[in-house]
């Protein structure tokens, strides 16, 4: 599904993962994956590039908005296929992808919705990717992406980001915020659209995930793609 010119997505089940085109005029050029989705996609992820893109080339990057593991499943199987490619996320997210850190376990108890109820059994455990996985650059670049920048939008995970093209004013979330009730299952079924925070259970810091939903509205952004939603 094409979102703009030069970004297209695919739903996989319920999370959102994006391709990116580093000219948004050739979409069969240079591209940077943005999230890997649920674990068992990477096929699925590779046949759509190649399908509906006719991508038949590895990105030059994978970026990771965070490491939660519908955003990050796929990855490892991913990096087998592509042993070239480098992964990136914010410095403050790489011990959950170096296998230092597992995450909090979510709150089963807030938000109220099935899936809220579900969340206990839903993967916490970190990757260990050594070496593929690297900071992303300080001064805000994002690789492989000219015209973006990445902010740091902390509060679901502590090192969550998101990516801004200021030319078109076009902004990938992740989960700093969504545009579906993440915590029920009927809403995410049916996918009805209605702006709501991160999901609750998953998200420890809300004072942060607060002040960085303001941050992201403060760039009145005209586009906003969001990991669900």
């Amino acid at each position: 599904m094409s979102v703009v010119p030069g970004l297209c997505a695919l739903r996989d089940v319920f999370v959102n993962l994006y391709y990116a085109a580093a000219d948004p005029a050739n979409l069969k050029g240079a591209w940077v994956l943005i999230d890997t989705g649920l674990p068992g996609s990477a096929t699925k992820i590779k046949q759509h590039a190649h399908e509906t893109f006719g991508l038949v080339n590895a990105p030059v990057a994978i970026l990771l908005t965070h490491a939660h593991f519908d955003h990050a499943g796929s990855l490892e199987a991913l990096l087998k296929e592509w042993p070239e490619v480098p992964v990136y996320a914010h410095p403050l997210e790489l011990p959950y992808l170096t296998g230092r850190s597992d995450y909090p376990p979510p709150d089963p108890t807030v938000g109220g919705g099935f899936l809220a109820y579900l969340s206990f059994a839903y993967p916490k455990h970190s990757y260990n990717l050594g070496a593929r996985v690297q900071p992303l650059p300080a001064d805000g670049r994002v690789p492989g992406l000219p015209g973006w920048r990445w902010l740091h939008t902390p509060g679901h995970t502590p090192g969550h980001v998101s990516f801004f093209r200021e030319a078109d004013k076009v902004l990938v979330v992740g989960d700093a915020f969504t545009t579906v009730k993440g915590e029920s299952a009927l809403a995410t079924l049916s996918q009805k659209q209605e702006v709501h925070g991160p999901p609750t259970y998953f998200t420890p810091d809300w004072d942060a995930a607060r002040t960085s939903v303001a941050e992201l509205l403060s760039l009145v952004p005209e586009v906003a793609a969001t990991g669900h939603g």
